[in-house]
């Protein structure tokens, strides 16, 4: 993103206090000034403007984006992390998001209802091989008519760009900075199988940006009703 965009964004993390914890400023403004997720999803988001759940929202970043581009389809951010949807709530708040809201959630247990559109995005290598395919099922079957099922993940290729992957999501949570270490990396057909099986028109792309993690995007569409 423009720096003069991430920056903006960020500035809803800061602290209420002068001397308060910067993290997720900082944290913040480096993610939206180097990692080329949130453009890559509003492309995949464009044209449609249905309601979004974000499963997995963190900091709730990825509303922000969207109303700094215009986008004001109703926003609901779900993440299990209790703290952060508390930080995310302050920050929502702080820059006025209209029509976005946010809620600690397990999506592994349950999804809450919802019928538009879903992003699920850097989720799925944290979770066991076998709850993946039923977190797929689950969020193609919130995806609407003309809605769209964005997803940002790892997949297991066996390639340079796989193994870097692994070895620094290893030392990120070595070192703490991961709290969680990944638990499965998908590959492409434990990913496209579920979403083939949904009814869903599916593609994927590589999202590596100037990055060397093999990241790649899926965009899943539901056709239009008849």
């Amino acid at each position: 993103m423009a720096r003069e965009q991430a920056h903006r964004i960020a500035d809803a993390y800061l602290p209420a206090q002068r001397f308060g914890n910067r993290r997720d400023y900082y944290y913040s403004r480096g993610k939206l000034g180097s990692d080329p997720l949130y453009p890559g999803v509003l492309a995949a988001l464009t044209p449609c403007s249905q309601p979004l759940l974000d499963i997995g929202c963190g900091l709730g970043l990825l509303a922000h984006v969207l109303r700094q581009n215009q986008r004001t389809q109703a926003y609901f951010g779900v993440d299990i992390d209790a703290d952060k949807i508390a930080r995310a709530q302050r920050a929502g708040t702080r820059a006025a998001l209209a029509n976005a809201r946010f809620a600690c959630v397990d999506a592994s247990a349950a999804l809450p209802d919802h019928h538009g559109s879903v992003a699920l995005l850097d989720v799925l290598q944290y979770l066991p091989a076998e709850a993946q395919p039923v977190l797929l099922r689950e969020a193609a079957a919130r995806v609407a008519p003309g809605g769209r099922l964005v997803i940002r993940t790892t997949l297991a290729d066996n390639s340079g760009r796989d193994r870097t992957t692994r070895i620094t999501d290893m030392l990120a949570h070595l070192v703490g900075w991961m709290g969680t270490r990944p638990r499965h990396y998908p590959d492409a057909a434990s990913v496209r199988a579920p979403l083939d099986a949904a009814g869903l028109q599916v593609e994927m792309t590589p999202l590596y940006g100037n990055t060397p993690f093999n990241n790649w995007l899926v965009t899943a569409v539901r056709g239009d009703a008849v």
